[in-house]
C-alpha cells in the first residue's frame, strides 16, 4: 500500500513542479512563494482547528512539539526559496533531474544518521546518481548553467540537499505525531516565516520583479498538498522504507521533464535523455538494493 501512496504522491509531485514552472515566469519568486504557503495553510486549517479544539495538538502542547514543527518549517521553507528561484531561471530538463537526485542524498544521510548499512548495489546507485549530477552539470554548461557560473543550478543543488534534510527529518517527526499534525502544522508556520520575510524585504526596498496572477499558483498548492498527504501517509504506514518512497516520488521528473520537452520545447533533448536514463537506473538500482 504505501508503494502505491509513494507513486501517487509522485505524480503530483510532477504536476506541482509544471505549476511552480507556470506560476514564476517573468514573476514574482517571494510573492508566489507566500501565496503558495497561505494556500497551502487554508487548505490545512481544519486539520489545525480540529487539533486545537481536541487538545491533541495545539497551544496547550508542549513547546518543544512546536519547536519541532518549527524547524521542519525553517528546513523546508529554505529549501523552496532556493528551489523557487533556481526553477524560475533554470529550464525543467535541467532542474528537474537535479532535484530527482535527492534519494541519492536521503541514502547517504542515512547511512551516516541511522546508521543503515548500504550493499553493493545501493553504492553502485549512489555512484551513478552522483555521475548524473556531473553530466547535468556539464549539459547545462552548454546552455549557460554552469556550476562555475551558475549560481542557478547551484540554488538548485542547495534546495535537493535541503529536502533530503527534510526528508529525513520527517522520519523521525513521525515517530512521535501524527501525519496530517505534522502537515498543517508545518504548513501554518511556514506561512508566518514566508509573511514576515517578505515584509521586512518589502520595507527594505528589495524587491525580486512585479508580481502577475496566475491560476497555477493556486495548482501548486492542490497538487502539493495532495503529494504530502500520500507521502505522510505512506511514511507512516508499517514497513514503510524512507529511501525506497524518496526514490520512487523523484519518479516526478518523469512528469516535469515530458512538459519540458513536448510543451516548453526546450533544447538539447538527447544528451538531457541520457542523463535521465543514468539517473533512472541509479533509482532503479537504489530500488533493487533496498
Amino acid at each position: 500500500m504505501w508503494i502505491i501512496l509513494a507513486i501517487c504522491s509522485a505524480l503530483c509531485l510532477g504536476f506541482y513542479d509544471v505549476m511552480k514552472k507556470l506560476s514564476l515566469r517573468g514573476n514574482n519568486v517571494l510573492l508566489v512563494l507566500l501565496l503558495n504557503t497561505l494556500f497551502g495553510s487554508v487548505l490545512m486549517f481544519p486539520v489545525i482547528a480540529d487539533s486545537v479544539c481536541s487538545g491533541r495538538f495545539g497551544p496547550g502542547a508542549a513547546v518543544s512539539d512546536h519547536l519541532f514543527i518549527a524547524l521542519k518549517a525553517v528546513i523546508v521553507l529554505s529549501s523552496w526559496v532556493l528551489g523557487y528561484f533556481a526553477i524560475k531561471h533554470l529550464p525543467l530538463t535541467i532542474q528537474g533531474p537535479v532535484n530527482a537526485s535527492r534519494p541519492v542524498m536521503v541514502l547517504v544521510g542515512a547511512l551516516l544518521i541511522f546508521g543503515e548499512r548500504l550493499n553493493l548495489l545501493q553504492w553502485a546507485g549512489i555512484l551513478l546518481g552522483f555521475a548524473s549530477l556531473y553530466f547535468i552539470s556539464r549539459i547545462g554548461a552548454r546552455e549557460g548553467f554552469s556550476m562555475k557560473h551558475s549560481r542557478w543550478l547551484w540554488m538548485a543543488v542547495g534546495a535537493t540537499v535541503l529536502g533530503a534534510c527534510s526528508a529525513l527529518y520527517d522520519k523521525y517527526l513521525l515517530l512521535r505525531y501524527e501525519p496530517l499534525q505534522v502537515q498543517a502544522w508545518y504548513s501554518l508556520y511556514q506561512l508566518v516565516l514566508m509573511a514576515i520575510a517578505v515584509s521586512v524585504l518589502r520595507r527594505a526596498g528589495h524587491s525580486t520583479g512585479p508580481f502577475r496572477w496566475r491560476w497555477a499558483i493556486v495548482g501548486i498548492s492542490v497538487f502539493l498538498t495532495a503529494a504530502d498527504l500520500a507521502y505522510f501517509y505512506a511514511l507512516s504506514l508499517p514497513g514503510a522504507m524512507i529511501s525506497v518512497i524518496s526514490m520512487v516520488r523523484r519518479g516526478s521528473v518523469l512528469v516535469s521533464f515530458a512538459f519540458g520537452v513536448l510543451v516548453l520545447h526546450e533544447g538539447n533533448v538527447k544528451a538531457k535523455l541520457i542523463d535521465l536514463g543514468v539517473l533512472l537506473l541509479s533509482l532503479g538500482l537504489l530500488v533493487a538494493g533496498s
